[in-house]
């Protein structure tokens, strides 16, 4: 099975651009690709289903254990010619040797291909890739694409290579087109007005001076064992889940949607910003995360909808909210001193802060049972936002890594609502509760 890891130095070191120039480059080329991104990253798989033009997956070993990883990679890319996988932040970055590039790499036996930044540096870019190297023995660095590297220098990149005894796989120029971030935020895919011309630039970038057909040869090795996950139906009538999917609810995990189908649910999207209302046949609602703050004044205008919001959950349905979705579910959301009216489930409001609110992955302990968890569930999440809650709940405990602690999160026998994002392959028996939950209001609205 061909895979590779694009792995970089550290965050803005050039990886996501670069990923996804390769991508591009062998998609042109006529290949299939399937593409993963290591961690919990949702703006990434954005950009490469628009290049692909397939579902991008999640690698996370903070989230799952390594026969889920196995499985998640295998399952998602036996069918393609080759697998393209981004790391996260830095290579050996990670929490306690957990959801790190390089324990991705370990686990799944895939050769990785490490990203320089090449800025501001000439002879101490052999300092940083010899650190690289040699900080943990063995690891599967294969060699290096150095970014932003001036033509001039790439005799002296190849000089370095040869050295340390690691491939050259290719540089690229400074450019005009890279990845683009937002003050508090990062800018989505559909976001970019010429998307399209920049992935076809990128990948005519790639083709020039990246050396594909040696990634390609060093991508093929045989995939380690792994045992299958048994994935059962709870139902023989499928209970359909209705999931919010637009612009304002973008941040959603492609394995969590694809579990619930192979649990038995029906997925049908709609658009708190366009629709009027919310699906009638629903029998569960997902609220996912994303950038409600930027749509809140066509989210409030949405009269409708926020009232249809409101009556079935009112009414009983399963919800699961999370970040953005959470948000929605306030009175209000309160943005450059203006109000900006929401479903108003909770009479807490959201507003805006100057930096990133409890962020990273957290351990979430369960107190009670409740529509996901049972008592004394310990279930891994991960949050990042910048706004905040006046209240954002006291039914779970959340945990750092490094002993901080506090509580959170709205939970009861029909709710999940909260800022943690849940990974549902952390314990399938989440994406079971929830489904169960989903049937038997189904059951109950057929009844009535």
């Amino acid at each position: 099975m061909k895979r590779i890891i694009i792995a970089g130095t550290g965050s803005g070191c050039g990886k996501t651009t670069i990923t996804c120039a390769i991508m591009e480059a062998l998609c042109r080329r006529g290949m299939k690709v399937s593409s993963f991104k290591c961690g919990a990253d949702y703006i990434d798989p954005m950009f490469y289903e628009k290049i692909t033009g397939t579902d991008s997956h999640n690698l996370d070993t903070f989230f799952c254990d390594e026969n889920t990883i196995k499985y998640i990679l295998y399952e998602n890319g036996k069918d393609s010619d080759i697998s393209v996988i981004e790391g996260v932040m830095g290579f050996y970055d990670g929490v306690d040797g957990k959801g790190s590039a390089y324990s991705v790499s370990e686990i799944t036996d895939t050769n990785v291909i490490l990203i320089v930044d090449c800025k501001g540096m000439s002879d101490s870019i052999g300092a940083v890739i010899k650190g690289f190297l040699t900080y943990r023995v063995p690891n599967n660095i294969c060699g290096v694409i150095f970014n932003r590297l001036t033509e001039k220098l790439v005799p002296s990149a190849k000089k370095i290579c040869s050295e340390f005894n690691t491939n050259y796989f290719g540089f690229l120029p400074v450019h005009k087109y890279t990845v683009e971030s937002r003050h508090l935020g990062l800018v989505t895919a559909d976001e970019i007005s010429d998307i399209k011309d920049r992935i076809k630039f990128l990948g005519e970038l790639a083709e020039k001076n990246i050396l594909l057909d040696r990634i390609i040869n060093c991508s093929e090795r045989k995939f380690p064992e792994f045992s299958e996950i048994d994935i059962k139906k709870i139902s023989d009538s499928p209970p359909v889940v209705a999931v919010a999917k637009d612009k304002a609810f973008c941040f959603l995990y492609k394995d969590n949607i694809e579990l619930l189908e192979k649990i038995g649910c029906k997925i049908i999207y709609f658009s708190p910003l366009a629709d009027e209302r919310v699906p009638e046949c629903a029998d569960g609602l997902i609220l996912c995360g994303g950038y409600p703050e930027l749509y809140a004044e066509q989210l409030s205008d949405n009269v409708s909808m926020r009232e249809s919001v409101k009556t079935l959950i009112n009414g009983g349905i399963p919800i699961i909210a999370e970040c953005g979705g959470f948000m929605y579910l306030h009175k209000y959301i309160e943005k450059n001193n203006e109000i900006y009216n929401m479903a108003g489930i909770f009479e807490s409001y959201v507003y805006r802060t100057d930096r990133l609110q409890r962020f990273g992955y957290v351990t979430l302990n369960s107190e009670n049972d409740s529509l996901l968890f049972k008592k004394g569930n310990r279930i891994n999440a991960h949050e990042f936002h910048y706004w905040d809650s006046t209240d954002c709940g006291k039914s779970l405990t959340a945990v750092k890594h490094d002993g901080r602690s506090w509580k959170c999160c709205k939970c009861s026998e029909k709710m999940y609502a909260g800022f943690p994002h849940i990974y549902f392959y952390t314990d399938i028996e989440i994406a079971e509760r929830f489904a169960r939950a989903c049937a038997e209001y189904g059951g109950k609205k057929c009844i009535e």
